[in-house]
Order: structure tokens, then sequence, then C-alpha cells
């Protein structure tokens, strides 16, 4: 069997009506006597409900804009990290899970909300000018990682 010599089912291909040429369709050409449907370029376009107010224009339009590049940051105030943290930790998003202070790998960005007194090794992605100041004033360090983009090759650390 090759494939040219392939053939389908005989009633599995039925040719079509063709419209508007006489033949056995006689005078009307199976168009029926009059209206829109019966004229040559007659027809309705494409979501034409006969007057009604078509259904895409009845649904309600999205408005605004979903930026798909933006980077979700995890807000973490200094203050907090004064009540949860001893003298000397390391802070990071693992001992912040730990901790039950985060839920899941988030991007961090340190804020100044709070006093700060303990010395702490902070490692966050963003940090306020108010949140760098205070840590440097317990004693602390604080490394920051940079803010990171939102494509998903980049994995946070």
């Amino acid at each position: 069997m090759k494939q040219n010599t392939i053939k389908s089912n005989t009633g599995a291909r039925k040719t079509r009506k063709r419209v508007g040429r006489g033949g056995k369709y006689r005078v009307y050409a199976g168009r029926g006597m009059n209206g829109q449907n019966s004229r040559s370029g007659g027809g309705v376009r494409v979501g034409f409900e006969g007057g009604q107010t078509p259904l895409l224009q009845r649904m309600p339009k999205l408005k605004g804009f979903k930026n798909p590049n933006k980077v979700d940051y995890f807000a973490v105030n200094v203050g907090v990290l004064e009540n949860r943290f001893e003298d000397g930790d390391e802070v990071n998003i693992k001992t912040l899970i730990e901790k039950g202070i985060l839920k899941k790998k988030k991007a961090l960005k340190l804020l100044g909300n709070g006093e700060l007194k303990k010395k702490l090794n902070i490692t966050v992605h963003l940090a306020s000018k108010s949140a760098s100041e205070k840590v440097e004033k317990a004693g602390g360090s604080l490394t920051v990682l940079g803010a990171i983009s939102a494509k998903p090759d980049k994995k946070l650390k």
C-alpha cells in the first residue's frame, strides 16, 4: 500500500453545497427567495446578534496594567529583627523562614521602622537608607545583594 493509493471510506467525504450557481438547487440555488443572505455579498458580520447588543460589548472591560517584570519584595523592619534575633545572629532568607517571619522564599527589603541595638549580620536584596544607618550604628554588618530581575532564570540566594 502506498500513500497515493489510500482512499477514504465511501460517505466519509461529502461534497459541499456550492450555493449560487444554479444546477440541481434550481431557481434560488439553496439560498431561499429574499433577504440579506440571498444576495451576493450578503450576510452579517461576525458577532452580529440581530441588533441586540453583542456579547463582546456586554462583557466588562479590563482596566489597568499588570507588569510581568514586577518583583515582589518582602519588607522586614529592623524592629522585628530586634525582637526575634539574638546578638551576633545571621539574618537571611533561611533564618527568617526558620523563625516564622517569612513563609516562603522571597526577595527581601530591609526597612528602618523601629529600633535596633543588637549586632546582626544581615543579608538582604535591598535596604533603605535609614535601615542601613541603624544597622551600622548598632555595630552590625549589612550585605546588600542588589535588586533582582523578575526573570525566572535568576534564583534567590
